[in-house]
């Protein structure tokens, strides 16, 4: 392949790109976007494997390569749960920032470069001096963000003390090294310096991730995939492939810009995310602010009594979290969902910004259960709609269904948009048991006098109520 085709290719995966991108806003769209995704990176690969750069002695390796990490790609894809996409995600993040680490290193030892002017080295050694930075912070703290997302690691927050300070003297000392490698007159000169901030970098990932609590994973899951890539945009510059810089900032762009949506849906900024601290994860039992005792006491409900609710309601509105994910029970939602539409009651979901462990989680289950697109709305497009709704019910959800947020000056939460349930004629929480969410913030919802408390495990509850519906 001529180097003017292999331009052109890219031109061409970079449209492809965007259009994936552009395809992945909308749930009706999305799988036309993952279409543009797949052509766009196989012809990519095409043209970057065939593309004049390639020798044909490096073809066997790479097709190896892609052999490989194929096979890896496809078992995973059949054997992850949806329940563990987020820590997925965040896995595959991880590599992005560790090809960024290895190619820098192997950039910087290859002789076979040679710059005419000494500005053009400095200007080359400055991106491989970054890259290396970005892809060790993005890999280490990928693998702390996937360690808490599969519960391998708490989620409650290591606040250091001095935490900021500490942050801070690692920034200067990097920036010192980055001086020292700037001015090495040989390789080994400048490995010295490459790799103490490397280690720093590396440890600066795992404490800002630890650092942060359990509730703003889904900010930090979208965090890192931006990270990801500005890794990969630096990978670009460092190979000076025109095409992984437009798509790495393309990602990166996109990551920043879901961070920020992300953030206002929290009532946080960025800022406080990465000084971390909000959410113990915990999952204490939950108790009224400000006290040991709760609010009040509860009323539980049966599953039978549930389903006559559904069945005499006009209006329902069901609010899914992470325990929906976790039981598995997206299907028989649907199942729930389509006999009520049949009965002529009007149901609709209502999805949480951050609802889940990552962006977008709620969507994609219940969009694999196949339930209509067009009954699925967001927070702000079905809020307004719960007072005149019969029955609200909260599949597995807790701190988006939160009231102390609107309640309680003095929450963690305080602030924070979140689905007024509470206002319908009746809400039903499920739950296993009185625990407090991910975010571990104590939850007065269940002590309102219009809310019921339907215990135990939500596919279990759901397949009584299927069953008691279906009589």
């Amino acid at each position: 392949m001529t180097s003017s085709l292999a331009t052109v290719s890219y031109i061409g995966a970079t449209i492809l790109f965007i259009l994936s991108l552009g395809g992945l806003a909308h749930p009706e769209s999305a799988r036309r976007g993952n279409l543009f995704g797949i052509i766009g990176m196989t012809v990519a690969v095409l043209a970057t494997v065939l593309g004049p750069q390639v020798t044909s002695a490096g073809i066997p390796w790479i097709i190896g390569a892609l052999v490989v990490g194929g096979a890896i790609g496809l078992i995973a894809a059949k054997k992850v749960q949806m329940t563990q996409m987020p820590e997925l995600v965040a896995l595959m993040h991880s590599l992005v920032g560790l090809a960024a680490c290895l190619v820098g290193f192997a950039s910087y030892v290859d002789t076979s470069t040679v710059f005419p002017t000494a500005a053009e080295k400095a200007i080359h050694e400055v991106e491989i001096y970054i890259g290396i930075f970005i892809g060790a912070v993005t890999f280490s703290g990928s693998l702390i963000a996937f360690g808490k997302l599969s519960g391998k690691i708490g989620g409650k927050p290591l606040l250091l003390p001095a935490r900021h300070v500490l942050n801070l003297v690692g920034l200067l000392v990097v920036i010192w090294f980055g001086r020292a490698f700037l001015n090495a007159h040989d390789i080994q000169a400048g490995m010295t310096p490459l790799i103490v901030m490397t280690v720093i970098a590396l440890l600066f990932g795992i404490h800002m991730v630890m650092a942060i609590g359990g509730a703003d994973m889904p900010v930090v899951v979208s965090m890192l995939n931006s990270y990801s890539g500005w890794a990969a945009a630096a990978t670009g510059f460092m190979l000076s492939n025109d095409l992984l810089i437009v798509v790495g900032a393309l990602v990166g762009s996109s990551g920043a810009i879901l961070s920020y949506i992300m953030c206002r849906a929290m009532n946080r900024n960025f800022i406080s995310v990465i000084a971390g601290g909000f959410g113990s994860g915990a999952g204490a039992p939950a108790a009224a602010a400000g006290g040991a005792e709760p609010a009040g006491e509860v009323t539980p409900i049966s599953a039978v009594d549930t389903a006559e609710l559904l069945r005499d309601a006009k209006s329902v509105v069901i609010v899914p979290g992470y325990g929906m994910a976790v039981a598995q029970a997206q299907h028989v939602v649907c199942e729930i969902v389509s006999i009520l539409r049949e009965k002529g009651v009007k149901v609709r979901f209502g999805i949480h910004p951050v609802a889940g462990r990552m962006p977008g989680h709620m969507n994609v289950l219940l969009a694999e259960a196949k339930v209509p697109y067009d009954i699925v709305l967001e927070m702000d497009e079905i809020n307004d709609d719960f007072p005149d709704t019969d029955v609200a019910m909260v599949i597995g959800a807790n701190d988006i269904v939160n009231p102390a947020a609107q309640e309680d000056p003095g929450s963690p939460i305080a602030g924070m948009p979140v689905l007024e349930v509470w206002k319908a004629r009746t809400s039903i929480v499920m739950k296993r048991s009185m625990a407090s969410g991910y975010a571990g913030v104590d939850n007065p919802l269940f002590y309102k006098e219009n809310n019921r408390m339907l215990f135990g495990d939500a596919r279990k509850m759901l397949d009584e109520v299927l069953g008691a519906l279906s009589t």
